[in-house]
């Protein structure tokens, strides 16, 4: 039986090699004047976030900054965030950055507006009033963040990374400037590449796809997996770069709708604990998690070969769901991405905890095609061991 489904997404996108030029255009647009930096100090060395600021300033703009965003931010990062934004009187707030920095924008917005420690909005729908508006400017291809009405926070205690999830989250612009992911190295833009098409073959093979929802997803699957080796080999290709932008956006346009699936609640206790990249720990994730799940579709999985371009003439679903996984596993090689949890310190005995973390990431397993027991949890950890 067919359920009902809803489909939202950022309502508004600028897209195009230099269009982050237009920010000042678009602030003035939502009727603000006083516009608040999210970043990050990585970001900052390279000087991008100085130049943006610069136009701003130079359009008659009051700009403030909050540059200390870690990567995996914990939550405390994102009520300092918040304080700073309120302190200052920000009227928007803009996101610049990788995935920590715009998921730090989205929760410093609404905690601004919301009432309540960030610990009571960990959960689906929990958020009672919009946030100040903000605007969202991807420098990597990988979250889809900018298109996501989700904010994921690390808590350390728990060692855990958590969701906020709220329509309230999705930012009122995205602005995809290819021109801001030229500097990315190698291994950045492999790392979260993989995770951009992770969002999109999770969402594909989600038990909550639609027909809306597998049109974003296969495309931006066929943009990524024709685009990522060329990227990682030529950072300054600005085609391949313009494409795997699209691609990271419209892999998040799926997911936010489908949902990611269990690849992602294996990433988060590993992520939390380990502190392994998340596009590093969904990668050695993935082909454990697809051989588990994909009995449960194999001719979803078998459409994925041939999107991403596989040899599938003459194969059935089942050989042809073989045959995704060996494209994949071709993938990770080629762009030099870790494959084993043993190389980040993780051993057997740590199996039963992080197994245990896993079947509390409940938001995510509800998505899964195939039901994942505990026992199952940890035979999975232990492959990609």
């Amino acid at each position: 039986m067919l359920n009902v489904r809803f489909f939202q997404t950022t309502p508004r996108m600028v897209i195009g090699p230099g269009c982050v030029a237009q920010l000042a255009d678009e602030i003035r647009r939502l009727g603000a004047g006083k516009a608040f930096v999210v970043t990050d100090p990585g970001l900052v060395a390279t000087g991008i976030v100085a130049r943006v600021e610069e136009s701003l300033l130079s359009a008659g703009l009051v700009v403030d900054r909050f540059d200390s965003v870690e990567s995996d931010p914990r939550y405390e990062i994102a009520t300092k965030a918040a304080e700073s934004a309120q302190s200052f009187g920000a009227e928007v707030i803009i996101g610049i950055g990788g995935g920590s920095p715009l998921d730090i924008a989205k929760a410093a917005s609404v905690l601004v507006t919301n009432e309540g420690s960030v610990n009571s909005f960990f959960g689906i729908d929990l958020l009672k009033q919009p946030g100040l508006p903000t605007i969202l400017v991807p420098t990597t291809a990988g979250t889809g963040s900018e298109v996501t009405p989700i904010a994921i926070l690390s808590d350390e205690a728990e060692k855990l990374k958590k969701g906020i999830v709220s329509p309230f989250l999705f930012p009122r612009t995205a602005f995809l400037d290819p021109e801001l992911t030229l500097g990315l190295p190698p291994g950045v833009t492999a790392a979260t590449g993989m995770d951009a098409l992770i969002h999109a073959v999770e969402a594909y093979t989600s038990k909550n796809a639609s027909n809306l929802t597998d049109m974003a997803a296969v495309e931006a699957m066929s943009l990524i997996g024709h685009n990522i080796r060329k990227a990682f080999a030529d950072g300054s290709n600005i085609e391949a770069r313009a494409n795997m932008l699209e691609g990271s956006m419209l892999a998040g346009m799926a997911f936010a709708n489908a949902g990611v699936t269990a690849v992602h609640a294996f990433a988060y206790p590993i992520g939390a604990e380990f502190h392994i990249p998340h596009g590093i720990a969904n990668s050695i994730m993935l082909i454990p998690v697809m051989e588990f799940n994909m009995l449960a579709n194999f001719s979803k999985f078998a459409d994925m070969a041939e999107i991403l371009g596989g040899d599938t003439e003459g194969l059935t679903d089942r050989e042809g769901a073989f045959e995704a996984i060996e494209v994949l596993r071709d993938l990770s090689e080629d762009l030099q991405i870790p494959t084993a949890l043993s190389g980040y310190g993780i051993t057997e005995s740590d199996i039963p905890g992080l197994a245990a973390g896993v079947m509390k990431v409940t938001r995510l397993l509800a998505n899964n095609p195939r039901q994942l027991t505990l026992s199952d949890a940890e035979a999975i950890y232990l492959k990609a061991l």
